[in-house]
């Protein structure tokens, strides 16, 4: 399903990474960054948290608006319960939904946001987005300290809290279109290769996007992907000249743009998380878009929906994608 907006815009973001992500290629164009993973609380889980409130804050403050001025909080990340987005919410004591679409979780944020605007119910919507290494470490995977090697296929969890505040007054940057994802099951079981998980809905739903807005893939200056990695991103490439003909030129994935994989050894292939994408767009492509060198692109944050009860349960991974489509607004 496809939904076009009229009168969608982005007011301005907040972003704020942790330290692996403060080495990468986009250190410089952060709002704020942290020298270890506790970003000055007493555990993991509250670390995140923080991320999230000062991803907010952050945004609230360059756009010069406060509390009172926001309709609507809407927020997910990886943690069970969405734990992040809910504690940030209690803070906040604004209208709050907590969305899940794992690493397609802000993509969905931002859809939902842009229909409350668009029917004007709201005027201004913060969208915050969060994800933390080590904690997706404790609750997806086997303890670290059991020192398991992993294969290169294996992605990085991003650490970091990103927030959006769209808005119905027009700015440089509007939000022209979304499409909702369908999850897809194609018999992927394997934890450590998200990249072949995510890929084919990738291919979905920008297939479904085109087909409903009577376009090719020449009509974006950039079609980006949200987390599918250096082998996931090809995997893409393929399926989508194999199965549509189609060859994808103006593309790149924010997982391999997030990190210098050549030398950030440990991130292997590359990034990953809700918030993955979420750092790339806000940082770079949003920029990008503001100063005219991108006029229309096409965001397609990717998630892998399961849980390790379902995977040692050998059952099927399924993954979905979310499309927003950005344009100059000049």
């Amino acid at each position: 399903m496809t939904t076009k907006y009229k009168d969608v815009y982005i007011k301005d973001t907040g972003v704020v990474v942790g330290p692996y992500e403060a080495e990468g290629p986009l250190s410089k164009r952060f709002d704020k960054h942290y020298d270890d993973m506790y970003f000055e609380t007493d555990s993991l889980e509250s670390a995140e948290i923080k991320l999230m409130k000062d991803s907010v804050k952050m945004a609230l403050s360059k756009s010069k608006m406060e509390l009172k001025d926001i309709d609507m909080f809407i927020a997910g990340d990886l943690q069970n319960q969405i734990t992040s987005s809910c504690y940030t919410a209690e803070k906040l004591h604004l209208p709050f939904l907590g969305i899940f679409s794992a690493c397609a979780t802000n993509t969905e944020g931002l859809s939902i946001a842009a229909s409350y605007i668009e029917s004007k119910i709201c005027r201004n919507i913060i969208v915050s987005v969060s994800s933390h290494n080590m904690v997706a470490e404790k609750q997806f995977r086997n303890p670290t300290e059991y020192g398991a090697p992993k294969p290169g296929s294996a992605t990085f969890t991003a650490t970091g809290g990103a927030s959006c505040i769209l808005t119905n007054e027009k700015s440089k940057i509007r939000i022209e279109s979304s499409t909702i994802g369908i999850p897809v099951d194609y018999k992927q079981t394997d934890p450590l290769n998200m990249g072949s998980v995510m890929a084919p809905a990738a291919a979905d739903t920008i297939i479904r996007h085109l087909k409903d807005m009577n376009r090719t893939v020449d009509d974006y200056d950039l079609i980006l992907t949200g987390d599918l990695g250096i082998y996931g991103k090809e995997i893409l490439k393929d399926f989508m000249k194999t199965e549509y003909n189609i060859e994808l030129k103006n593309y790149n994935d924010c997982g391999v743009m997030l990190y210098d994989l050549d030398n950030q050894k440990e991130v292997q292939a590359g990034g990953s998380g809700p918030v993955c994408s979420a750092l790339v767009v806000y940082s770079d492509i949003l920029k990008k878009i503001e100063n005219k060198e991108l006029k229309r692109v096409l965001y397609v944050a990717t998630g892998a929906l399961f849980n390790p009860s379902m995977v040692f349960q050998k059952q099927n991974i399924l993954s979905i994608a979310h499309a927003i489509s950005l344009e100059s607004a000049l």
